[in-house]
């Protein structure tokens, strides 16, 4: 998502961008938050820092809340040392995924998990501390790099004759390369005066199950692309064994954004085909 984000806001222009990663900054180490502040100053902080390995998280508890909670905590109030507004990066993982309509800001939550409960103490850590922040929350996230579901169905594409596909989990998926749009999109609304500071909620158009998902994946890149796979085969959730549960529904609803901000859903099989072009033309 950072990645996505610096690449957009380069060839936008509107704002000078400066991108740290993890080796250049530590966002559990406080000092080094205040650090790098002090040393440039920015007009915003973008935190798209996250610990997001589902089942992972079941075994390491102290890391996943130490990225996802605790760091959130110390940006926040570093943040609010230098009288900076923060935007944060968070997921339809607060959710139980009980709601088949789809998930409002306003809406309780209930993670299923200590990824989303993680998650969900930084937002209210971030609450807490730093009234000027926006909280993004999104789902599905795709791109052409780091591990992600679009990834792994390719992957597994190219060894195995047959694939399982989960078909009672249904959300909406999302390209990371879209979420940079909405971002600088919000950022530029706020920096030209707009009071609109919260949570708000983005995902790609059209909801669509894991099996459906995975075969639009599987058209889209055999255009580019012969797989092993001969087979796709559709499984209930609960029968694909996990360490964490998953959220049935992750359909997050994106009429305050379109409300507030004037920003509207892009439906995520034109992001995904354009995704596919970029990926084939860097393996060329």
């Amino acid at each position: 998502m950072g990645t996505a984000l610096s690449r957009m806001a380069a060839k936008d222009g509107f704002f000078e961008i400066v991108a740290l990663g993890k080796a250049q900054l530590d966002i559990t180490n406080e000092d080094q938050i205040q650090q790098a502040l002090a040393a440039h100053l920015p007009d915003y902080v973008v935190n798209c820092a996250t610990y997001d390995y589902v089942d992972l998280a079941e075994q390491n508890q102290a890391l996943c809340y130490g990225v996802n909670t605790d760091a959130v905590e110390k940006l926040a109030r570093v943040c609010g040392d230098f009288s900076i507004p923060m935007f944060h990066l968070s997921t339809d993982y607060v959710f139980d995924g009980h709601y088949a309509s789809g998930y409002t800001e306003e809406d309780e939550v209930a993670p299923l998990g200590v990824y989303g409960d993680s998650k969900w103490q930084g937002e209210e850590r971030l609450r807490q501390l730093l009234p000027r922040h926006i909280i993004l929350r999104v789902s599905w996230l795709f791109s052409e790099q780091g591990d992600n579901f679009v990834l792994r169905t390719l992957e597994t594409a190219r060894k195995q004759k047959v694939m399982e596909a989960v078909s009672d989990r249904r959300g909406c998926p999302t390209a990371a390369s879209d979420v940079a749009r909405v971002i600088l999109a919000m950022l530029k609304q706020i920096h030209n005066g707009a009071d609109a500071w919260g949570t708000y909620h983005y995902c790609g158009a059209e909801i669509i199950n894991r099996y459906d998902f995975c075969k639009e994946i599987l058209i889209a890149a055999g255009s580019y692309e012969s797989f092993e796979v001969e087979k796709l085969v559709p499984i209930s959730g609960k029968d694909y064994l996990t360490e964490a549960l998953r959220p049935n529904t992750s359909v997050l609803t994106c009429r305050k954004l379109l409300s507030v901000f004037g920003i509207r859903q892009r439906p995520w099989r034109h992001e995904l085909q354009w995704l596919m072009r970029i990926m084939y033309k860097h393996k060329d």
